[in-house]
């Protein structure tokens, strides 16, 4: 991996490993840090680079496959693959909605104020701080 696609999980979160290390990775395929064609880590050097075991990388692995984002050659290696941006559904958009007001409210409840929350979603989405409007 890039120093730009550094991963890094919690083991003491509640959130699954596997899950933690999909997020991440997905995290970086959208932020285009891999580029189609890409090889990542095998699933035994991610496991060992992490302190997970080996079964815990490759659910994640299985789990980024399955979304479209790699190709698995069993026992050889991990590529990223050409991934069109799929249109999202209402069931998408809600399942989104919910999962933000969610994270909002553990924010809020951390003391984040709402501006503070609105310029980091803003930055994160790739919209310049201060830009109003956008899809929806």
């Amino acid at each position: 991996m890039t120093a730009d696609a550094t991963l890094r999980i919690d083991l003491d979160s509640t959130v699954p490993a596997y899950r933690q290390i999909a997020d991440a990775i997905r995290a970086h395929l959208v932020a285009r840090h891999f580029r189609p064609g890409d090889q990542l880590p095998t699933v035994r050097q991610l496991a060992i680079d992490l302190g997970v075991h080996h079964n815990t990388v490759a659910e994640a692995y299985r789990t980024l496959a399955e979304e479209g984002w790699l190709d698995l050659e069993r026992r050889r290696r991990t590529t990223v693959q050409e991934r069109a941006a799929p249109k999202a559904t209402p069931k998408t958009k809600a399942r989104f909605r919910q999962r933000l007001r969610e994270l909002i409210a553990e924010a809020r409840g951390a003391g984040v104020t709402a501006d503070v929350i609105a310029a980091e979603l803003l930055e994160l989405a790739g919209a310049e701080p201060g830009a109003r409007g956008g899809a929806r």
